[in-house]
């Protein structure tokens, strides 16, 4: 499979815009990881790009992400890679023990949260977006109130990589393709 089959795949099964931009948002901060550690951006972003594709037809923790593997299997998608979207939910047992694992553990939820910072800030953009803003908005429960903190601390440790120099890569990444994701707002790179 390669990306522009993963991304049919995406397309297929996933109606929500705002759940396709989290898919490449997190397929972008693979990349990223992958290029830092050494590793294979393309094998790498293709995991970022398909670990919630059944979320919208398995949208409980009883089903996803394990009742998609059947359709991942049947389009030829690898075991390796299968265990990998696996391992990005505590409940399905499938341990974090790679760093591609931990990196996807750790960029699926962040990239939500930066979202959801750089759409209230008045630029609507990512360009000018840097881990400080995330961080005064991290401390306000409130803000982005469905998303677990502790989770995103706890994925980052699991990593290796302080918080705000995660976060930072995060939006870096993010950056790359920001009119993809609809986060230019009113500036240019």
């Amino acid at each position: 499979m390669n990306r522009e089959d993963a991304l049919a795949l995406v397309r297929e099964f996933v109606k929500s815009e705002s759940l396709v931009r989290h898919m490449l948002s997190v397929e972008a901060a693979m990349r990223f990881y992958a290029e830092k550690y050494g590793e294979d951006p393309e094998f790498w972003g293709q995991l970022g790009l398909l670990h919630d594709f059944d979320w919208e037809i398995h949208p409980t923790l009883e089903q996803h992400p394990q009742a998609g593997t059947a359709i991942l299997r049947e389009r030829g998608v690898g075991e390796e890679m299968i265990q990998d979207i696996l391992s990005h939910a505590d409940h399905t047992g499938v341990p974090r023990d790679t760093v591609r694992r931990r990196a996807l553990s750790a960029c699926d939820e962040i990239t939500g949260l930066i979202t959801a910072v750089a759409l209230v800030r008045p630029s609507r953009s990512l360009y000018d977006l840097e881990a400080s803003s995330v961080k005064k908005k991290w401390k306000d429960r409130a803000f982005a109130a469905g998303t677990d903190r502790g989770e995103m601390e706890q994925a980052a440790r699991e990593l290796g990589v302080e918080l705000w120099e995660h976060i930072g890569n995060v939006i870096h990444a993010m950056r790359r393709i920001a009119p993809q994701l609809d986060l230019e707002g009113n500036l240019r790179p």
